[in-house]
């Protein structure tokens, strides 16, 4: 929260603004000074100080104009300084007058609720996003002029109503992309349904065309739908952005598809004062990356630590910024530069080659990913059967029953889903038997696994108990997930 505060004395006359400012916040001072003036306020000639406090927090946006404008017609007397006790405002101005609108109001108002503060001031292009916050008051205001007579109370700012649930019910329910388009590949799709229902991360590799981007557009169908507070908790990244829709409010769980060109600054976040990237908007959702060897290494690598925390760190001179990253990632990749390998007889590319492309994605980022499938072409009799395939309906209902056994596991903890377990967590909710256990040794030996991939395996395992409504971890749970571990990585 920031405090703006204007003085308007005799002296030599000025208008200076203090508070470690960005360029585009100093710039504020000759827009007011203009919408000031063409919105019938004359400012006799004084000594005019504008203080934004903190000192020690570095302002930028265009979101400081109304605020700035308001505390200095405060100071001339045109406005009672009692009546914006407990007042929020931002907002960007013309130089007519009219108030634009900006981003990260959403955001704003909820720390305004936070803090005390009873309303809020917002552009018109913003009320609706704002009243999604319930207990704070929140006005629209197209211009200046109308927000001093609401402030003398000459005047009444229309006002937005917080229908978030109602708002949310309705427009939750929206015409997903169906599981039953897809011909065959079962083995994808069942490795799909165990990704959702524990938000394991996934990757397809396969020849063209067959059916890993379709796969991977369906999944967001087959996840539980997003609670109002998560609701709440994406849209303010989503506010911060800009790609906030007109509703005020995401409903449908994220699916963010980057192109392979896209630079590490534009994935994790970033700037001179950071805005978050694709990973921060694929939180409680999903990031789907096609063609992953197509991606720059540098950039890649970028995802270690947001896999492994659900968060990152993004280090700046003006201070540290952490953005939320929790996502299910969903990657696809061909099995060589033309993509045909091991069919000799359409696939040219040497052994080396072949070698140089796989290996662009790092170990390090391959154990990272709980799921690997192999996806084959699909044969004339799959493609061209009529019907017989599970729609997005019945697979998600699966997922939903095996969530709800998580949300009881786990309730009173941190933990939503058995993704996020970590080490010292399983020994607490994912213990197995004698048997399983020497099972694991067998495979922990004998296929060289990390400590890092051990863990997945057994909480992989742990989904597919869940799917089949089971307490316990057996002998078949653990030999299916061994399965979505391919030679490369067990060897």
């Amino acid at each position: 929260m920031i405090s703006v505060e204007a003085d308007a004395s005799d002296g030599l006359p000025g208008f200076s603004m203090v508070g470690y400012l960005s360029s585009e916040v100093r710039e504020a001072q000759d827009r007011v000074r203009t919408a000031l003036k063409n919105s019938g306020y004359r400012l006799p000639p004084k000594k005019i100080t504008v203080n934004l406090a903190p000192a020690d927090i570095r302002k930028s946006g265009s979101g400081f104009d109304l605020p700035i404008a308001v505390a200095v017609m405060a100071s001339y007397g045109y406005l009672p300084a009692e009546a914006l006790q407990g007042v929020f405002l931002a907002g960007e101005l013309g130089l007519d007058g009219c108030i634009h609108g900006i981003h990260g109001v959403l955001g704003m108002v909820m720390e305004a609720k936070r803090a005390g503060c009873t309303s809020c001031i917002v552009p018109c292009a913003n009320m609706r996003e704002g009243s999604v916050i319930r207990g704070i008051t929140v006005y629209g205001a197209g211009h200046l002029r109308d927000v001093a007579a609401h402030v003398k109370s000459e005047g009444k700012l229309p006002a937005g109503f917080a229908e978030a649930e109602e708002r949310f019910a309705k427009e939750r329910s929206g015409a997903v992309p169906d599981f039953a388009d897809i011909r065959g590949q079962h083995m994808a799709k069942r490795a799909a349904e165990i990704a959702a229902a524990g938000m394991h991360n996934l990757l397809l590799s396969g020849p063209p065309g067959a059916g890993k981007t379709m796969i991977a557009s369906r999944i967001p169908g087959i996840l539980p739908p997003l609670t109002l507070e998560e609701a709440l908790e994406v849209s303010q990244i989503h506010s911060v952005a800009g790609t906030l829709p007109e509703e005020g409010i995401l409903v449908q769980r994220p699916f963010r598809m980057p192109h392979h060109t896209i630079s590490s600054v534009a994935l994790a976040g970033g700037g001179s004062v950071p805005k978050p990237g694709e990973i921060s908007l694929a939180h409680r959702g999903v990031l789907y990356l096609d063609e992953l060897p197509e991606f720059q290494k540098d950039t890649l690598e970028v995802l270690r630590q947001p896999l492994e925390a659900g968060e990152i760190r993004i280090s700046r001179a003006s201070g540290q910024y952490v953005f939320p990253a929790r996502f299910m990632l969903v990657a696809s990749r061909n099995p060589c530069r033309c993509g045909y390998y091991p069919d000799r007889r359409r696939c040219r590319c040497s052994e080396p080659e072949i070698r140089r492309y796989l290996h662009k994605i790092s170990r390090p980022l391959l154990d990272r990913i709980d799921l690997h499938v192999e996806v084959q072409q699909i044969p004339y009799e799959d493609l061209v059967q009529g019907g017989g395939e599970e729609c997005t309906e019945q697979i998600r209902a699966r997922v939903l029953r095996a969530r709800e056994m998580q949300d009881k596991r786990y309730r009173g903890s941190m933990l939503r889903f058995n993704a996020e377990l970590t080490a010292a967590d399983l020994k607490l909710y994912c213990p197995i038997g004698a048997a399983e256990e020497e099972r694991m040794k067998q495979v922990y030996e004998k296929k060289h696994l990390t400590a890092r991939t051990y863990h997945r395996l057994l909480k992989v395992a742990r989904t597919i108990a869940d799917l089949e409504e089971s307490e316990t971890i057996e002998m078949r749970h653990l030999d299916e997930a061994v399965l979505y571990r391919p030679a490369e990585l067990l060897m």
